[in-house]
């Protein structure tokens, strides 16, 4: 063999035997902080709006990993709000309505409790009370949504570290009588009953609850202004400013997309889904700076049956015509839909997030991407 042939063949060895340890490197990595926003109400055509009426690029195009979940609740073609969260906060299908607890009513052990002894942050964000269904169930066990006063009980119970949205009247007008907010502070919460502050102002605080409506926040056109995406930002940075122990869960809920669509109001509903696609960029922001960071925008289900369809016309002779030059947005119902809803993923095991699956399996592919379940 001549020297030459000796050179290349060393360099066959060197070359096949380095790249799978970097292929093993690459796919043994954890995601050490994980936001997932919820649209509620949001299909594909609500995700549309964004592309035809912001202003902007939408931060939904900045995602490379995209899938399809089916939405079905445990009897139930159509999911409800509770139903489809519980699937995401614990991995187990359940009965519309139901809060934290499986189809047998028993109580299923969701994220934040599972992740809490670990000494791992978490936090809650949303545009309504932060007793409905979506913000819930990632803390309470109730077998029906309605019962609201129970729910505060679970947040006052609950390892949340920083939550914000509505709700102050389940707090301290009760049937019972008791003022929870007293309670909630004895938790180590200090509690804004006024407005968002700032880091600087708040750093030093344990827990930190911002509760800034009697029941939910007015809609943003009505006056909310930019509290999500705020909100987004002053929770990523409250959860993440103990250097020594940052790893941090927070689930950021856009309620209202899904109010537009049952109501039937376009305006409403597009509205809202820009101001969740401002909070998502936030998110998005944060987790291209860390690079440890997985970003999971998805939604429980689609609302109202929404499309982009052209506008109406009609001529000077009375013919009606669609102008594809014009969008309008219309509705097929009241109520949700059935239809596969988009999951958008970035960040350490985003990858995972391709394809179409169950929507329970957004618990069980964040867990697979940090592997917390594996240290309860």
């Amino acid at each position: 063999m001549t020297n030459k042939s000796i050179i290349i063949l060393i360099l066959l060895v060197t070359v096949f035997s380095c790249k799978p340890k970097t292929v093993k490197e690459e796919a043994s990595k954890k995601a050490k902080n994980v936001i997932l926003l919820i649209g509620d109400g949001t299909g594909l055509s609500q995700i549309s709006s964004a592309f035809y009426f912001k202003d902007t690029m939408p931060n939904y195009a900045r995602f490379k990993s995209i899938g399809l979940i089916k939405t079905s609740s445990s009897r139930q073609d159509i999911t409800d709000s509770a139903a489809g969260a519980t699937a995401f906060s614990s991995g187990e299908k359940t009965y519309n309505g139901a809060v934290g607890i499986a189809d047998d009513s028993t109580h299923v052990k969701n994220i934040i409790e599972i992740i809490s002894p670990q000494n791992i942050k978490t936090g809650l964000i949303s545009t309504s009370s932060i007793q409905h269904a979506t913000p819930a169930s990632f803390y309470a066990h109730v077998i029906n949504r309605g019962m609201y006063e129970d729910i505060t009980v679970d947040m006052v119970t609950s390892d949340v570290d920083f939550f914000a949205g509505g709700g102050i009247k389940f707090f301290n007008r009760r049937k019972d009588g008791k003022d929870l907010l007293k309670e909630l502070s004895t938790k180590g919460f200090v509690i804004d009953t006024n407005a968002l502050g700032n880091i600087a102002e708040i750093k030093e605080h344990e827990k930190m609850a911002y509760i800034l409506a009697e029941n939910h926040l007015e809609p943003v056109a009505k006056g909310r202004g930019d509290y999500l995406p705020k909100a987004t930002e002053l929770g990523i940075q409250f959860l993440n400013k103990d250097t020594d122990n940052s790893s941090f869960f927070l689930m950021v809920e856009g309620s209202q997309v899904d109010w537009g669509g049952h109501a039937n109001d376009a305006d409403y509903l597009i509205s809202e889904l820009i101001d969740f696609d401002d909070a998502i960029g936030k998110a998005l922001d944060f987790a291209e700076k860390d690079g440890n960071t997985l970003v999971i925008v998805t939604a429980d289900h689609e609302t109202g049956g929404f499309t982009l369809a052209s506008t109406q016309k009609k001529t000077e002779e009375g013919r009606t015509y669609s102008d594809y030059t014009e969008i309008t947005g219309t509705f097929s119902t009241n109520g949700h839909s059935a239809t596969l809803i988009p999951v958008f993923a970035y960040g350490p095991g985003a990858e995972a997030f391709n394809g179409i699956y169950e929507n329970t399996e957004i618990f069980n592919k964040i867990m697979d991407a940090t592997d917390w379940l594996k240290k309860n």
